[in-house]
């Protein structure tokens, strides 16, 4: 639906026929991305790695090209301040994304139904037209948000880590804010064992099977860190460790109030509606359920590896 002056009303929710299609898989969930020009499936070069051929989609976007985007409407219910804000209607949910170089003016606008299923992404060409180089559709913060809010209709979670599996196949997760030394650890690893990292900065955990909550697995994602892991892979979760910097190195067990609270504090959960808060909760309480969490207090170097290669739950 068009205005007069040819904008595009955020009510513009439809699905059509796509003439192209990408798809690609991050943390068990899967987006079809369709399109009618090779531009508008473009994978950044952070997804190509998490690409698939086939499969099931749980999220179907529609790249569509749009003259100009009317001014954002809906309650806001966050604004970031510099790159995207969110809206929401009887419809659904409206990220529009900006940048400094176009003013008030949004670039890109997603629009996705309340489940987080099917979308359609409006690009601007009245923005584009004066950018000399493409601009990819699903360009960073989007493809995280994507996933990020995908997650909160699933027992999953983003978690602020980096993920380190061992040669028997399983994993340990070290969990920390910036600076609380995840690059160091992952640095620590590579150098002394023959480990794979999933990533360095941002793991996703959810249920090994969809009907078991006793066992967790762990997936990398695109995001990395300073060390620059990225891998599609996943692993058994074995151990959980909240990492923080002190003398010597020192293992202690969290009670299960305890894990959760740290782990919340290091996770990517929308906050903006209290029914996802209230999820990512529940979930927690079931990983700490099922995986041992410790605090570790380290020092940076080998025998910070040594101290989790030693250590007997």
């Amino acid at each position: 639906m068009t205005t007069d002056m040819g904008c595009v009303l955020p009510e513009l929710l439809e699905e059509s026929a796509a003439v192209r299609r990408s798809r690609f898989r991050v943390g068990g969930v899967s987006v079809q991305l369709g399109g009618d020009r090779e531009e508008d499936v473009t994978l950044v070069p952070s997804l190509e790695p998490f690409r698939v051929e086939t499969g099931v989609s749980d999220i179907d976007i529609r790249v569509e090209r749009v003259a100009q985007l009317c001014p954002a409407s809906g309650r806001k219910l966050f604004d970031s301040g510099t790159t995207w804000e969110l809206r929401e209607d009887e419809m659904g949910f409206q990220f529009d994304f900006n940048a400094a170089i176009f003013g008030d003016r949004s670039f890109k606008r997603l629009l996705i139904d309340s489940r987080f299923h099917h979308a359609t992404l409006q690009m601007n060409e009245e923005c584009l037209a004066e950018l000399p180089q493409a601009v990819e559709p699903l360009g960073y913060p989007l493809d995280e948000l994507l996933i990020m809010h995908r997650l909160t209709q699933e027992k999953a979670i983003e978690l602020h880590s980096c993920g380190i599996v061992g040669g028997d196949g399983t994993g340990n997760l070290f969990v920390g804010h910036s600076g609380a030394g995840k690059s160091t650890t992952t640095r620590l690893w590579t150098e002394r064992e023959d480990v794979e990292v999933l990533s360095d900065d941002r793991i996703i955990v959810r249920r090994d099977s969809p009907d078991d909550s006793s066992r967790m697995r762990m997936y990398g994602t695109p995001w990395h860190g300073e060390a620059m892991y990225a891998s599609p892979n996943s692993a058994p979760l074995s151990r959980i460790f909240v990492l923080e910097h002190g003398h010597g190195n020192v293992l202690t067990r969290l009670s299960p109030s305890q894990a959760v609270a740290e782990l919340f504090a290091r996770s990517f959960v929308p906050f903006h509606r209290h029914e996802y808060v209230d999820s990512a909760l529940q979930f927690l309480q079931e990983v700490v359920d099922a995986v041992p969490v410790y605090r570790y207090s380290f020092e940076p170097d080998e025998r910070a590896v040594d101290t989790i290669l030693n250590f007997r739950d």
